[in-house]
């Protein structure tokens, strides 16, 4: 697949909730998942490697009560790179209702995301 298949395969699972789902069919096994750099430690920060990825995803999860609303927008592709907008409105257990909103940037190489990073304003 070029990076325009990944990029649109990618979005289309993600539309559906089928996060896991696109990280099994699209990731490398040695892909990288970079956080922002003032995101706090441990399960969802930074994550090296395909097992690593797919926990820290099973652990956002884990912490959502219920998805009221979820948005990817159509990639942006450049090369070997491409870009969505995500936006989610969560209630998180303990944590209530919040509305987020991010950037994706993910590299392709081999037809395979090798890397993303997620770009969000804190606090």
């Amino acid at each position: 697949m070029n990076t325009e298949a990944v990029a649109k395969r990618l979005v289309e699972l993600c539309r559906k909730g089928e996060y896991e789902r696109a990280q099994r069919e699209l990731y490398a096994q040695d892909a990288v998942s970079i956080e922002m750099p003032s995101a706090p430690e441990g399960a969802l920060g930074d994550a090296q490697g395909l097992e690593a990825i797919y926990e820290k995803g099973r652990h956002f999860a884990a912490m959502v009560e219920t998805v009221h609303a979820n948005s990817v927008s159509d990639p942006v592709v450049a090369g070997d790179w491409f870009s969505v907008a995500v936006a989610m409105d969560v209630t998180f257990k303990g944590r209530g209702r919040l509305q987020m909103e991010e950037v994706g940037v993910y590299r392709v190489c081999d037809g395979k995301v090798v890397g993303e990073q997620f770009f969000y304003n804190m606090g």
